[in-house]
């Protein structure tokens, strides 16, 4: 696998945050927070319109969601 980590859209990280267990807490502008309550890990994830998240901005992401890009790739697809 590659260690670059994939483009993708805001509504693509929401799918996967959602397989692992966030729900929508609330929304601030155009950021959208989602939440775990299990180990109570948040994560904001930017929801701009037809724009790709950024890679360090994704970055962040999956390190707030405890998960490894590879491990999202494979969310991703399945």
């Amino acid at each position: 696998m590659s260690p670059k980590l994939p483009v993708v859209k805001a509504n693509q990280v929401v799918r996967v945050a959602t397989k692992l267990g966030f729900v929508f807490d609330h929304q601030r502008g155009s950021h959208a927070v989602y939440y775990r309550e299990k180990d109570r890990a948040r994560v904001v994830i930017p929801m701009h319109a037809g724009k790709d998240i950024e890679p360090k901005t994704l970055k962040g992401i999956l390190d707030d969601m405890g998960v490894t890009p590879e491990e999202f790739r494979r969310l991703l697809r399945g």
